[in-house]
């Protein structure tokens, strides 16, 4: 008799985690959808490979719409007589369409003249705008000012900011 019972209790056992696996505990129980009718498979058509990337694409040198005689002017060695260091930020690439040599900080609170410079000792003369953010927020700087201090378009520079 006991041989008997363990191969059925088994197989309950097994009917019983069956039916838990198809139909979860207090589920509602939903009449099937009316089969649709499917449409048979197609060929799959080859599609013609991507058109190739324009020439003319939008690189740094491209959106750098700043002159050689204001790139000069910005990388001209600084006139420390004047200048007040603000403290260091942390930038990253500012809007690219946004023209010009700038930087929005949190260190200023209204537009302002100024200089930037980066750890590898170059230095742009830019204007400072206020970025509203909270202090120690961070920075956004111009592709070009970014070209000019030299460091990667990718990268997150610590600057030091002077007003004057």
């Amino acid at each position: 008799m006991t041989r008997l019972m363990i191969p059925t209790a088994l197989t309950a056992l097994g009917l019983l985690a069956a039916c838990a696996e198809l139909q979860p505990a207090n589920a509602p129980v939903e009449a099937p959808a009316p089969a649709a009718q499917t449409p048979a498979p197609q060929p799959v058509a080859q599609s013609a490979p991507p058109p190739p990337a324009p020439s003319g694409g939008a690189s740094a040198e491209a959106l750098d719409t700043t002159t050689p005689e204001q790139r000069a002017a910005a990388t001209a060695a600084p006139e420390p007589a004047g200048e007040q260091r603000l403290g260091t930020t942390v930038a990253s690439l500012g809007s690219p369409a946004d023209p010009g040599l700038w930087i929005e900080t949190p260190l200023v609170s209204s537009v302002a003249q100024g200089r930037v410079e980066a750890a590898n000792g170059k230095s742009v003369k830019l204007e400072l705008r206020p970025s509203g953010g909270a202090s120690g927020s961070g920075s956004e700087i111009s592709l070009p000012a970014m070209r000019l201090l030299e460091v990667p378009l990718t990268d997150l520079p610590e600057l030091t900011v002077y007003r004057g």
